[in-house]
């Protein structure tokens, strides 16, 4: 389908000189590019930041190791 653009001049040059570069046609790099913007859908919204609850004095109980889940899962299935 044939329609018109209009782009930034600068952007223009750049994107023919890139496509004779890559030995592509210009229209070929356009369409890639809808593409690619197309595949990615909209932009996620940034997401709002969390403060997650704390308690207590803080700092891990003994014995507790955050290296290894098993053991952690153990204490945590201890503790009421």
């Amino acid at each position: 389908m044939r329609t018109t653009v209009r782009l930034d001049d600068r952007l223009l040059a750049d994107a023919k000189r890139y496509a004779a570069q890559s030995g592509r046609t210009l229209t070929s790099l356009i369409d890639e590019g809808l593409r690619d913007v197309l595949a990615r859908g909209a932009a996620p919204s940034p997401a709002a930041p969390v403060k997650l609850p704390s308690g207590g004095s803080g700092g891990l109980h003994p014995g507790v190791t955050l290296d290894s889940n098993a053991a952690l899962l153990e204490v945590m299935d201890q503790e009421p």
